[in-house]
């Protein structure tokens, strides 16, 4: 029984460890060609099209319901303590800190993730990218570096707008529902909420669009058997993006917390 667990432990940490190094090797590939020239800036202008305006509106809509949640959830206790003036601050914080970037990089992961994995697998199966390599040109350069360089600009942008949504779902509750005059929740959050707040989650976002670009690149390029391929690989890119978006987002808690005290 300690032999058989011992073993599923290895091949999961060596799967792993194999998987982790392919995404970096990919990720590091990637990130070298985007100085190498030509720098073909309309495909990258294109894919942040497709990230930003095409995600907004539904990243929106989940920010201003979670800041409503949030408010509705911490009213409970924070009324019966004659505490509820601190709702704003708290929900001003959680959001740009943690909320905001980990929901928007969840919803941008299945959706474009999802997508950028079905194009480039498709893409696999029909032979496309053999005959990119048959005109001499880079499949990193030509397909990976202007979704990861769309990514990393436009996650960031998103959270941004997620944020300031998210803060004015929980105004429309605290002023309708809470009493909690305008200036008083102006007050609060503007006390409550500085730079390094946002700068905190902004910086998670820059590594989480990394994450989903080469991911769901990855995981296109690996594609083998037909349309049945392009599923799996789509599925697998998703769960894949959530669970290391998680897993980077819990990192980046810890060493904000413990090194730098942010």
């Amino acid at each position: 029984m300690v032999k058989t667990i011992l073993s599923i432990t290895n091949n999961f940490l060596v799967t792993f460890i194999r998987y982790a190094g392919q995404l970096s090797l990919l990720f590091l590939r990637s990130v070298y060609l985007l100085f190498v020239p030509p720098l073909k800036a309309d495909r990258i202008l294109t894919q942040m099209l497709r990230v930003g305006p095409g995600s907004f509106f539904i990243s929106a809509l989940v920010a201003f319901f979670i800041g409503i949640i949030m408010s509705l959830q911490m009213a409970y206790q924070m009324i019966e303590l004659s505490a509820e003036i601190y709702i704003p601050s708290v929900v001003a914080v959680s959001l740009t800190r943690e909320l905001a970037p980990v929901l928007t990089a969840l919803i941008v992961a299945g959706r474009f993730g999802a997508g950028i994995t079905a194009e480039i697998g498709s893409m696999v199966v029909t032979e496309q990218v053999d005959a990119l390599k048959a005109f001499a040109v880079n499949p990193v350069k030509y397909l990976v570096v202007p979704r990861l360089a769309a990514l990393v600009v436009m996650l960031p942008v998103l959270t941004i707008f997620a944020d300031l949504i998210g803060i004015f779902g929980s105004f429309v509750l605290c002023i309708f529902k809470l009493d909690i005059s305008a200036p008083l929740f102006y007050s609060m959050v503007v006390q409550s909420l500085t730079m390094k707040d946002i700068m905190t989650g902004l910086i998670k976002t820059i590594c989480f669009g990394a994450i989903i670009a080469t991911v769901g690149c990855h995981e296109g390029f690996k594609v083998q058997s037909g349309a049945e391929g392009v599923g799996k690989a789509t599925t697998s890119s998703v769960v894949l993006s959530f669970i290391l978006i998680i897993v980077a987002d819990c990192l980046f808690t810890t060493v904000f917390y413990f090194i730098f005290r942010v």
